[in-house]
């Protein structure tokens, strides 16, 4: 069997769906209070075998209960709300608990491929490199990085690099991250804004260097992110943590005008003031280095964001039932 955290969210659903295009349907899903949740609409048109809740699966998994049975374990589950202030949840939900699974799997020979982010890189002034030896210099901007970040130096302080695989996403959007209230992608979001209003709200810039607008992201549309996470399951030969993005920045502007496009509507942007709470911890540029990857030999070249956003607009949010 093979285990998936994080199951009726917006990257575990979507590799759930590419795991079944694939002809795999032993799944467990794992996820958090999803069954009575909007989260649950991602699972609908899935095959899997069963669901437990995170709590549970882990509490199992300990007992040994599914020792000899799951050769595989995506752990996509995490509290991934940027904004999350409470370090002690952050550190029972995202670190703690991916040590707990961890641990599991290398007693058991279980191959785990976790979610990492991009968050650990903080401002980026150390750079986006995936190397092992900068992870002791990196500084996240909040506490979730910080999450995510001490996560990998257990992994790389423990010397397991070689028996787990690690993707820090940069800014994933696509199908299935409707639930995610403001933690959704300026896409759906956008989409939304423009098709209530004709109007896309972005902040304003508050480095000179950046015009309005100019602020620059690595967006990866998430059916690449999972091709990737699917290709590393079948190529278990290379193990580490690498960056999964796009290897590419484009700004918000650009992002917008997308929208507009796929959308028929004349481009009308307003920009507006950045939230004081974030100010000062917002990314002004990510780009991923993707040299690790491409020496991997990863064969998915991600899409570029025009032709992602248009493949979402046209064939999920235009829709009646926008679900992958």
């Amino acid at each position: 069997m093979i285990a998936v955290t994080g199951a009726a969210g917006f990257i575990g659903s979507v590799l759930v769906w590419k795991l079944n295009q694939i002809g795999l349907r032993d799944i467990l899903a794992v996820d958090q209070e999803a069954k009575n949740s909007p989260k649950w609409d991602n699972l609908k048109k899935k095959n899997f075998d069963a669901y437990y809740e995170s709590d549970e699966f882990i509490g199992r998994l300990e007992k040994k209960e599914f020792d000899g049975k799951i050769r595989a374990v995506f752990h996509m589950g995490a509290c991934s709300d940027t904004t999350e202030t409470d370090r002690a949840f952050l550190r029972k939900n995202n670190s703690e608990y991916s040590e707990r699974v961890a641990r599991w799997c290398l007693a058991n020979g279980a191959a785990l491929s976790y979610a990492s982010s991009a968050a650990v890189y903080g401002d980026g002034a150390e750079g986006f490199s995936d190397g092992d030896e900068l992870a002791p210099r990196l500084k996240p901007l909040n506490p979730y990085g910080q999450s995510k970040l001490d996560f990998d130096r257990w992994v790389l302080g423990h010397g397991h690099q070689d028996r787990v695989t690690g993707f820090r996403f940069f800014n994933v959007y696509g199908p299935n991250e409707y639930h995610k209230g403001p933690m959704r992608s300026l896409v759906q979001k956008g989409f939304e804004q423009i098709r209530d209003t004709g109007t896309l709200r972005l902040f304003k810039s508050y480095k000179t260097e950046y015009p309005d607008g100019g602020q620059k992201r690595d967006f990866l549309y998430v059916k690449d992110a999972v091709d990737a996470l699917v290709w590393f399951y079948q190529n278990p030969k290379w193990r580490g943590i690498y960056n999964l993005g796009a290897g590419r920045a484009e700004t918000w502007n650009e992002l917008a005008r997308s929208l507009f496009e796929a959308m028929g509507k004349p481009p009308r942007i307003e920009y507006i003031p950045m939230p004081d709470a974030i100010r000062n911890q917002y990314q002004y540029f990510t780009q991923s280095d993707s040299s690790k990857l491409k020496s991997a030999g990863l064969p998915v070249r991600p899409r570029p964001l025009r032709e992602g956003i248009a493949d979402y607009v046209a064939n999920y949010l235009s829709k009646d039932d926008a679900h992958l």
